[in-house]
C-alpha cells in the first residue's frame, strides 16, 4: 500500500483492533512506516518493516539501515521473507547478519524460514529448515535468541494453491522447536514461532489448536477486514 492507502486502511482497522487476543504487528513499506505509526499512537498495535541492511552504512543504494529504522521508531523487522530469498538471491548468512544487526539495534527480528515444493517433495524438510535455523542463530546469544520470533513459511503454499494442513505446519513448528532446543536448551520454549502460508479467517481456528503454533505471519488476508477476526481468535 502507499503511505495514503496505509492510513485509510489503518484508520478503519484500529478499532476493530482493540482488545485483540494477539499481540499485533502490521511490517509496511518503507515509505508508510512513519503514516503508519501516526495512526496506531495510543493503540498496542507494533509498527514493523519488512526488510533491512546488515550494515549501518556504506555504499548501499536503495537500502534501509538499522538505524534508520530505530529513528523513525520500528519495533520489528521481517528477515529472509521467502520473497527476499527468492528474488533478491538473500542467503542464509545474509539473514544471520540481519539478525545479528536487528537485535543489537533493539529491533525484534521476525526470522523467516521454509522450503520449497522441490524439496518438501524430495522429503528433505527437515534438513532445509535446519539448516536454515542453524545458520540464522549462528554466533547469537540465548539471551538474544528468546528475542527473536520464527515464522515457518513454506514456499510451496504461498500463491501456489497448495496449502500445509494444521498437522504438517505443526509438524515443522514443533521441529524448528527441537532444533533451537539442541542450541539453547529451555531457552528455546521463550521463542515465539509462528506459521504463515495462506492464513485467514477460515484456517486460523485449527492453527491456533495446535501445540507448537504460538501465532501467525498473515500475508494477503492482513489487507482485508478479515484480519480483524483473525488477531481476535484466542488460541
Amino acid at each position: 500500500m502507499t503511505a495514503k492507502e496505509t492510513k485509510t486502511f489503518l484508520d478503519e482497522l484500529k478499532p476493530r483492533l482493540e482488545n485483540a487476543a494477539a499481540k499485533v504487528v502490521i511490517c509496511v513499506p518503507y515509505l508508510a512506516i512513519d503514516t503508519a505509526l501516526g495512526c496506531v499512537a495510543g493503540s498496542d498495535i507494533a509498527i514493523g518493516a519488512q526488510n533491512m541492511h546488515y550494515l549501518d552504512s556504506g555504499a548501499y543504494t536503495g537500502e534501509i539501515s538499522a538505524p534508520m529504522l530505530c529513528e523513525v521508531g520500528v519495533d520489528y523487522v521481517i528477515i529472509g521473507h521467502s520473497e527476499r530469498r527468492m528474488y533478491n538471491n538473500e542467503t542464509d548468512e545474509d539473514v544471520n547478519k540481519k539478525l545479528i544487526k536487528a537485535l543489537s539495534s533493539s529491533i525484534i527480528p521476525i526470522c523467516c524460514v521454509g522450503e520449497s515444493l522441490d524439496q518438501r517433495e524430495e522429503n528433505i524438510t527437515e534438513r532445509v529448515i535446519a539448516a536454515q535455523i542453524q545458520k540464522a542463530f549462528e554466533s547469537i546469544s540465548k539471551e538474544d535468541a528468546t528475542k527473536v520470533v520464527v515464522a515457518y513459511e513454506p514456499v510451496w503454499a504461498i500463491g501456489t494453491g497448495k496449502t500445509a494442513t494444521d498437522e504438517q505446519a505443526n509438524e515443522v513448528c514443533a521441529f524448528i522447536r527441537e532444533t533451537l532446543k539442541e542450541k539453547y536448551g529451555k531457552a528455546a520454549e521463550e521463542i515465539s514461532i509462528l506459521y504463515g502460508g495462506s492464513v485467514n479467517e477460515k484456517n486460523i481456528g485449527g492453527l491456533m489448536q495446535m501445540s507448537d503454533i504460538d501465532g501467525a505471519l498473515v500475508g494477503g488476508a492482513s489487507l482485508k477486514e478479515a484480519f480483524a477476526e483473525i488477531v481476535h481468535y484466542e488460541k
